[in-house]
């Protein structure tokens, strides 16, 4: 998969999509949780930023001292506040809190397929376009540091592993992309993967036309 455009990301979110989960690969461990609690709302943002050498994602490493997700590869983003209009509003502000990106930088594409946690959350993903020339910065108690991955990369299939590791004493599978000494996994690989499916589903329609 190479050469991913603007106009395709657009074409793909507006596709029909599915609710997604950490559940997809490992049904057996919902049925042994309460499946009916409620889960809380959150959304994050997929920032894509179009750079000389093609488009690329924008990504968050979560501090090693943090309680929760210490070390972590992320989007920027959290639960969604009484004071939020919506995900999208949400997914804004704490882009504007944990990276410093501004508002007026970002032009949002839509809103792919929300995606159940294991820990119980609902994220909704926000795709957006932003401003190659938005300074971002850290916010140091969230973000360890900023980086950029390529769009292309991390939508081609034959990048994206299934791992696996143990939790509660039983196996446990799950989405990872490694790219150049990072570990993507867990939630960001699901949604990345929601995004690569309908990347996917978009070229085969445009093969058959």
């Amino acid at each position: 998969m190479s050469g991913l455009s603007r106009s395709e990301i657009e074409r793909a979110v507006r596709l029909a999509g599915a609710r997604r989960s950490d559940y997809d690969l490992n049904p057996e461990i919902k049925r042994a949780l309460n499946g009916a609690r409620p889960l809380r709302p959150a959304a994050v943002l997929c920032g894509v930023v179009e750079r000389r050498h093609g488009l690329s994602v924008i990504l968050t490493q979560r501090p090693t001292t943090m309680r929760e997700h210490a070390g972590q590869i992320a989007f920027p983003g959290g639960k969604i506040d009484a004071t939020d209009a919506d995900a999208v509003s949400a997914a804004l502000r704490e882009a504007e809190e944990e990276v410093g990106l501004p508002r007026a930088a970002v032009d949002v594409l839509g809103v792919i397929d929300p995606y159940e946690t294991g820990t119980g959350f609902r994220v909704e993903p926000v795709v957006a376009m932003v401003d190659p020339s938005a300074p971002l910065r850290p916010e140091p108690g969230e973000v360890e540091e900023i980086f950029e991955a390529p769009l292309d990369f991390l939508m081609d299939p034959a990048n994206l592993k299934r791992h696996s590791g143990e939790w509660g004493g039983k196996t446990r599978l799950y989405y990872a992309i490694p790219w150049e000494g990072r570990y993507i996994w867990g939630a960001t690989a699901g949604m990345l993967k929601s995004l690569a499916d309908r990347i996917a589903a978009l070229q085969g329609v445009r093969a058959a036309e």
